[in-house]
C-alpha cells in the first residue's frame, strides 16, 4: 500500500457536558477516543457501527471541522489540527464532504448552477462566468445529469437526483478525498444501487481516497477496499473488505454481519442479537468497551482494555478472545464471485 494520504494518531474529540459552579471541568463526552487509521491516495476506506459510535464527528474531524482534544489528524504528512483557517484554505480545496440529506444540503433558493459555481467563486477565483458554466456541466455530466439541470432548484429533483448533485458540488474543485457521511441512508433502496454504483465508478476514474461512514456493512460491502468497525468511540477491527465478511474477529462485527441481508438465501445464518443499549460514551465501562454486551466476555473483560493488535494479513483487532471461531456474513465461494463481478 502506498504512503497514507489521511491519517490519524492518537485521535480524541472529547466534549465538556456540564461544568462546576466556579467554572470547574465537569463530565467528558468522549465521542472518539485514541483513534489511528490511514487512508491511502486511491484508497475507499469503509467506516461503520451503529447510531452514537462517533463515526461523523471522527469524519469532522478528519475535515477539520472538528478541532481535536489530543492527537493528531495527517493530511499529506501536515497535521491540520496545527493550521489556523488560512493556513488550511489550501487544503479545503483537496478535502470535499458528501452529506447525508441530499435536500437539507443544497440551498433551496439557489439554482444548481449557482451551488456548484460556488465553490470555484472560492477556490478558483480567476475563473470566468462562462469558464464556470462550463465547469458545472462537466460535472453535472460525470455524475449522470444533463446540462439541463443548471437552471433548475433542488425541489425538481428527485432524492437520488439531488444526492447527485451533491456529489458533482464535491468533484467541482477536483479534490484528492472525500468524506461521504450516510450519504445513501436517506435515500429509497432502489436509488441506493445506482448511487454506490456512480461512488465506485468516480472513485475508479478519479483515483480519490474515500472515507465512507455508514452504519451499513451490506452497502460498505460493494464500495470499500478495507472496513474499520467503530463502537463507543474506539475502532475495533479493521481489515481488508473480503477478509472482514469472511472471518471477523471481533464479537462486535460478528454481530454487525449477522444483522446484514442475508445474501445468500437458505443458507441459515443466525442471527445474533445484542442484550441492552450502547453504553454512555459520558461514562463508558471498564476494561474492553463492548464487554457489557458480548457473550463471549470473560473476567478479565473488564480489567484490561484492549489495543488493537495486528494480526497476519494486515487484519487489526482489539480483543482479548483471540481463541474465538466467528462466522462470517459470506462463505469464501461467494467471495470469490462477488470480487469477479
Amino acid at each position: 500500500m502506498s504512503t497514507a494520504l489521511v491519517e490519524t494518531r492518537g485521535l480524541k474529540v472529547h466534549f465538556p457536558i456540564r461544568k462546576s459552579l466556579f467554572g470547574a471541568p465537569g463530565a467528558m463526552l468522549r465521542a472518539v477516543d485514541d483513534v489511528s487509521l490511514s487512508i491511502a491516495a486511491g484508497e475507499v476506506l469503509g467506516l461503520v457501527g451503529e447510531s452514537g459510535s462517533g463515526k461523523s464527528t471522527l469524519g469532522r474531524a478528519v475535515m477539520a471541522l472538528e478541532r481535536p482534544t489530543a492527537g493528531q489528524v495527517l493530511f499529506d504528512s501536515v497535521d491540520l489540527a496545527s493550521l489556523d483557517a488560512t493556513a488550511l484554505k489550501p487544503y479545503r480545496k483537496r478535502m470535499q464532504m458528501v452529506f447525508q440529506d441530499p435536500f437539507s444540503s443544497l440551498n433551496p433558493r439557489m439554482t444548481v448552477e449557482e451551488s456548484l459555481a460556488l465553490p470555484l467563486r472560492f477556490m478558483a477565483p480567476d475563473l470566468g462566468r462562462a469558464a464556470r458554466r462550463q465547469r458545472v456541466e462537466a460535472a453535472l455530466q460525470r455524475v449522470g445529469l444533463g446540462s439541463s439541470a443548471v437552471t433548475r432548484y433542488p425541489h425538481e429533483f428527485s432524492g437520488g437526483q439531488r444526492q447527485r448533485i451533491g456529489i458533482a458540488r464535491a468533484l467541482i474543485v477536483e479534490p484528492d478525498f472525500i468524506m461521504a457521511d450516510e450519504p445513501v441512508s436517506a435515500l429509497d433502496v432502489s436509488v441506493q444501487a445506482q448511487v454506490l454504483n456512480l461512488f465506485a465508478r468516480i472513485q475508479r476514474e478519479m483515483r480519490l481516497a474515500l472515507l465512507f461512514v455508514t452504519h451499513d456493512l451490506a452497502v460498505v460491502g460493494h464500495v470499500a477496499d478495507r472496513v474499520a468497525v467503530m463502537y463507543l468511540g474506539r475502532i475495533v477491527e479493521i481489515a481488508e473488505t473480503r477478509q472482514l465478511f469472511q472471518q471477523p474477529r471481533h464479537p462486535y462485527t460478528e454481530a454487525l454481519l449477522s444483522a446484514a441481508p442475508d445474501p445468500v438465501p437458505g443458507q441459515g445464518r443466525a442471527r445474533i442479537r445484542l442484550e441492552g443499549e450502547m453504553p454512555s460514551p459520558l461514562s463508558p465501562p471498564s476494561g474492553c468497551p463492548f464487554r457489557t454486551r458480548c457473550r463471549y466476555a470473560q473476567t478479565a473483560c473488564a480489567e484490561i482494555r484492549p489495543e488493537l493488535q495486528r494480526l497476519d494479513g494486515g487484519h487489526e483487532v482489539a480483543c482479548l478472545r483471540n481463541d474465538l471461531e466467528l462466522t462470517g456474513a459470506l462463505p469464501a465461494a461467494t467471495l470469490e464471485e462477488r470480487s469477479r463481478s
